[in-house]
């Protein structure tokens, strides 16, 4: 996928050989990418700068506050405790309210706990404000995941969960130079760390982009009112066009009792142990490898980022023309555990640093929103709220496991070698269970105009 493509992927002019039928159809769905995309990309970059910018206070913040690896990487895993409670219980509440309450309260709330973490003196804090922001944070992605089946059919699905999902490494490739910046640019000013100063800055606009989302944001397609009423019977028919007698269940009850479900939670727990250990140790494995300033560090952490976001893009655009799901989750797992374990060589190179962290989150941010995808697949309309929440919260406990363990690792052994050999194997047990539940060959693609 180019750049430059619009959020529904669709922006160039129709070929041809589309009927015009076909062609009003991805105009509609241009349209539609357009008006949700760029406001759920950005809250979902807000997100996560929010969520990782704790890599990067630990240049400072550990020292000054006396904290250990094994302390800050229990801190930073604590934040997946809560988020891991709430997040089902957020999206069973947004089926009630509705996305625009739901997602204006989460970024609200955890911007206002993002600021606070400028406060944090000791462990015990440290430890509470992690675990407030997993709690207020909780149900955003799955909330947004949710909200784009009310609006996009299957065979879009995987292209329009990339554009939202790319957010979290362009928070990486440029929130990484910027809170390098910060750190270096701003320590001692007015009194306060260049870590307070990353806490306060990229907390505010959370809080102002909640507020936005109050405004503007339309809960389905019936409420829309850019949508005439053709074009909102246009979207229910594709929709409906793919609710097929083998999904799950009608109810979360059921879903609960799915075994696809769960194979699916666990393979996104391994590809979100990969996913952290890019995010939160990158700037300490740059440092080891010889990077001086936090500003340096910042830059050289765009390029990792910068190369998953491309892949992203690229491999979920072919993920839905081809229909092919499993392989294109699989081998990027595969590819991810050998990066996992090259980086265990790299030491103090970093030209070889640099290649194994590129390699290994092209790898995991490229697997995610094709599983991601995945889901809707096996979970009717009832019971998609309950599930899509239940998957990403047992997956995102990985969120804890990651930092935890290669934390703990490191604060025992000096070295994080050993818990890359624990992620690398995670990876590969990740991309077993995706050609264990995941059907062969391409799946059967409504047209939709595509």
């Amino acid at each position: 996928m180019s750049a430059t493509e619009s959020p529904s992927t669709e922006s160039t002019p129709p070929a041809s050989g589309l009927s015009s039928g076909e062609s009003s159809t991805k105009a509609l769905y241009s349209r539609i990418g357009w008006r949700l995309i760029p406001l759920l990309f950005a809250g979902y970059v807000l997100a996560y700068l929010d969520r990782i910018n704790i890599g990067f206070a630990q240049l400072q913040m550990k020292d000054e506050l006396g904290f250990s690896a094994a302390v800050y990487g229990l801190g930073a895993g604590l934040y997946f405790a809560t988020y891991f409670v709430f997040e089902v219980p957020s999206n069973l509440l947004m089926k009630r309210i509705g996305a625009r309450l739901t997602l204006s309260r989460i970024m609200i709330l955890w911007g206002v706990v993002s600021i606070g973490m400028l406060f944090v003196q000791t462990p015990t804090q440290f430890y509470v404000m992690r675990l407030l922001l997993g709690a207020f944070e909780a149900g955003y992605a799955p909330g947004v995941m949710l909200l784009l089946t009310y609006w996009f059919p299957d065979d879009r699905r995987a292209r329009v969960m990339a554009l939202f999902l790319c957010g979290s490494p362009i928070a990486g490739a440029l929130g990484s130079p910027v809170s390098g910046w910060i750190l270096q640019g701003m320590d001692e000013v007015a009194g306060m760390g260049g870590w307070q100063w990353l806490f306060l800055i990229e907390g505010l606009p959370s809080v102002a982009l909640g507020v936005i989302f109050f405004l503007v944001l339309p809960d389905a397609p019936a409420k829309a009112k850019w949508l005439t009423a053709d074009e909102q019977r246009r979207v229910t028919r594709d929709l409906n066009h793919d609710r097929t007698p083998g999904a799950a269940s009608q109810g979360f009850a059921n879903a609960l009792r799915d075994i696809n479900v769960y194979v699916i939670a666990l393979a996104w727990f391994t590809v979100v142990c990969g996913i952290q250990a890019v995010s939160f140790w990158m700037p300490l494995m740059l440092k080891d490898a010889g990077v001086g300033t936090p500003a340096e560090i910042g830059a050289w952490a765009s390029i990792p980022f910068a190369g998953a976001t491309i892949m992203m893009l690229l491999l979920s655009r072919h993920s839905d023309t081809t229909g092919e799901r499993r392989w294109h989750i699989a081998i990027p797992c595969m590819t991810g555990a050998a990066a996992l374990v090259l980086l265990s060589f790299a030491g103090a190179d970093l030209a070889l640093s640099l290649v194994s962290l590129t390699f290994l989150a092209c790898s995991v941010y490229g697997a995610m929103p094709i599983l991601l995808s995945v889901p809707v697949q096996y979970l009717a309309p009832g019971a998609r709220a309950g599930g899509i929440a239940l998957i990403n919260s047992i997956g995102l406990s990985g969120g804890f496991v990651s930092p935890f363990i290669l934390g703990w690792v490191k604060t025992q052994t000096g070295s994080v070698n050993n818990g890359l050999y624990c992620m690398a194997g995670l990876l590969v047990i990740g991309s077993v269970l995706v050609l264990t539940v995941i059907p062969t060959g391409p799946r059967a693609v409504p047209s939709h105009g595509r």
